[in-house]
């Protein structure tokens, strides 16, 4: 999403949907995010016995790292390259590199291939056109059986009434993706959980929709998962 205090035209708002966008962001010298982990993920990973994870729109690596701390084998990924390369160094910088890989892929077109994760999880991916609950079907192909989705974004309010009409169509409240999973999927958790953040020196009440949901463990399934990550791509190539 945009800066709190510019307010963009549609054009400028369906360009920052693409991947140039994103390169470009990516390609200054400073950090855009904080690098800290997302609090949703913390609160809902935390207590879980690590094994396999994707993170899909990795950005900077924030998640990732948080993760592979944790002692998650953790796949990035995000249709920048900039950010992929970003995030590799940033993980490098924490001593986690041989516990991560990259996977440069648009979440719009992604596709599982046969891949499974313990853990899938997406923060604050906004496709646009209401484009999420297409997303969240294509990832939750991801998951392993057994394993979790967990997908948080922006709830729409009126603290983004600077947005575009096309970005608050991206937003969503969390039962709007139920439609887009498989019918047995889980629902563990689909709420709207307050947090407050500051921006641009504002400090703002936003709500972070929040699902979790799990795919069902079925007999004999774990013992041949194959829970490969895709082929591995160093993105400072």
């Amino acid at each position: 999403m945009s800066g709190h205090g510019h307010h963009l035209t549609e054009d400028e708002a369906a360009a920052m949907f693409e991947p140039a966008a994103w390169d470009e962001r990516y390609s200054a010298p400073e950090k855009i995010w904080s690098g800290n982990p997302n609090p949703q993920l913390v609160a809902e990973v935390a207590g879980l016995t690590p094994g396999t994870a994707l993170d899909v729109g990795c950005g900077e690596g924030g998640d990732v790292i948080w993760l592979a701390r944790q002692g998650w084998t953790v796949t990035g990924a995000d249709f920048s390259a900039n950010g992929l390369a970003r995030a590799a160094r940033h993980a490098e910088q924490a001593g986690v590199a041989d516990r991560v890989d990259w996977w440069q892929v648009d979440a719009r077109t992604f596709t599982a291939d046969g891949r499974s994760y313990d853990l899938v999880t997406s923060h604050y991916l906004h496709p646009p056109a209401g484009g999420m609950v297409e997303v969240i079907g294509r990832l939750a192909e991801a998951v392993a059986a057994g394993g979790r989705l967990l997908v948080v974004g922006h709830a729409p309010s009126a603290v983004f009434s600077h947005l575009t009409g096309s970005q608050h169509k991206a937003m969503f409240v969390a039962e709007e993706l139920l439609p887009g999973l498989p019918d047995d999927f889980e629902t563990l958790v689909a709420e709207q959980r307050p947090r407050t953040v500051t921006r641009d020196g504002v400090v703002v009440d936003i709500q972070d929709s929040t699902l979790l949901v799990r795919r069902p463990l079925t007999s004999g399934s774990r013992d041949g998962l194959h829970r490969a990550g895709p082929d591995w791509h160093d993105p400072t190539v």
